[in-house]
């Protein structure tokens, strides 16, 4: 028997510990060699864990939402084994013992902590009304991870789940999300409780950060978007075919930003202590929606990239936060950002500021209105622009006349060829 561990991928500086979410294969299961086992939550991220070896999975040592850390442990392959051969009596236990989290070889020596649970464990134990010792830790010295309490009461709420499954289906398909957490039958009312995912969690963290820490207020100005249709409208079909890529608006906006923050260099600047920081660069974030929650992609270099170079890496963007496949490091840094709420249809917003940075475009949908041309009442497709920035470091002034900048650009995008 020649035996491989699967180890934790190395986390960032920042990153202590991360999330299990599902494993993709069981004990006994054959893999190839970067066959992908689990997928691995941080707070930013979300990493594939590759199979190290080709060969047979004889141990898996953490479940399904277990907290893990940097270059642990967590199953062993048997290089020379085959799928369907009997289990090691060691393996055959992990197995069994998985929905609870119970595999001995997580639990070392089983001393004075073992049973003991962590804050978050302990927390969700009291929430869950789980008694004292109910729950096998697999963490270090046997202490219980928030990731045994998920498991166990996953395993202790099957009966429950199988009696909300009897319910008529109006009352729970279209109201319970699907996950794996413990559901509440309440008749007509049924509830669930869901802990936050470590990106949710995050995100919360730095929105609370942010509008604790900055003095945010938020300038409003309307834009008439026909030139910018029109020009679309006519360049759409050739710059597809010289380029693979759709024209969309999102290069219009980007190109308007930077222009707007090459003339307002403060728009661009971030604060560091009692320092105030001007970037010579414009690294340009663009908030994503995913099925994880926002994440905000930075554009490198913006001023540099064409139109094409922007809608080609904003799809690649799209795509791989559709798939929960962007990296750490595009994730990270970022001078200006945009959140772009009308593909929703929001009318109007007030966007929060991404700390460090100090000042984030919120764009909407565009819509026809009347509007006032010369003394007459003409229909417009307007959209309604909204920039919050921290006023700290920012005047109203530079606010004001930095989205100014971009409504002109916008509004003869003939300013963006001649940088004026």
């Amino acid at each position: 028997m020649a035996i491989v561990e699967v180890k934790v991928p190395q986390l960032s500086e920042s990153v202590a510990e991360a999330t299990m979410l599902q494993w993709k294969k069981k004990v006994g299961d054959a893999v190839a060699v970067d066959e992908i086992l689990i997928d691995i939550e941080t707070d930013k991220v979300v990493l594939e864990v590759p199979a190290p070896s080709a060969g047979v999975i004889v141990e898996i040592l953490v479940a399904d939402g277990g907290t893990v850390a940097a270059e642990q442990v967590i199953a062993r392959i048997d290089t020379e084994a085959k799928a369907g051969a009997a289990v090691a009596p060691a393996a055959a236990q992990a197995a069994v013992a998985a929905p609870v989290a119970t595999a001995s070889a997580a639990v070392v020596g089983g001393g004075a902590m073992a049973g003991v649970p962590m804050p978050a464990a302990a927390k969700l134990m009291a929430d869950n009304q789980l008694a004292a010792g109910s729950v096998a830790g697999t963490g270090k010295d046997g202490r219980v991870t928030k990731g045994d309490v998920l498991s166990a009461v996953a395993a202790a709420s099957a009966p429950k789940a199988a009696a909300v499954a009897a319910m008529p289906a109006r009352a729970v398909a279209t109201l319970l999300p699907q996950v794996a957490a413990p559901a509440v039958n309440l008749g007509e009312r049924p509830e669930q409780r869901v802990p936050m995912s470590r990106l949710r969690a995050r995100v919360a963290e730095r929105l609370l950060q942010s509008q604790s820490t900055n003095a945010i207020l938020t300038t409003f100005n309307e834009i008439n978007m026909a030139p910018v249709m029109d020009m679309r409208k006519r360049m759409q079909e050739r710059f597809e075919k010289e380029h693979g890529v759709k024209l969309g608006f999102m290069s219009f906006f980007v190109k308007a930003a930077v222009h707007a923050l090459k003339k307002f260099p403060m728009l661009n600047a971030s604060v560091d202590g009692t320092d105030i920081v001007y970037h010579g660069f414009f690294d340009i974030g663009i908030a994503v929606g995913s099925p994880r929650g926002l994440v905000v992609p930075i554009l490198r270099n913006a001023d540099q990239m064409s139109f094409a170079d922007i809608e080609k890496k904003i799809a690649e963007y799209g795509a791989k936060a559709r798939d929960g496949k962007l990296g750490m490091e595009e994730m990270t840094g970022g001078t200006f950002s945009i959140s772009n709420g009308g593909t929703f249809g929001s009318m109007l917003s007030t966007p929060i500021i991404n700390p460090p940075q100090s000042a984030i475009l919120g764009v909407h949908a565009t819509k026809d209105r009347a509007v006032v041309e010369n003394g007459q009442v003409v229909v417009r497709p307007m959209n309604y622009f909204a920039m919050s920035y921290d006023h700290r470091i920012i005047d109203g002034r530079e606010a004001v006349l930095g989205l100014v900048a971009m409504k002109e650009a916008l509004e003869d995008p003939a300013r963006l060829l001649f940088d004026i």
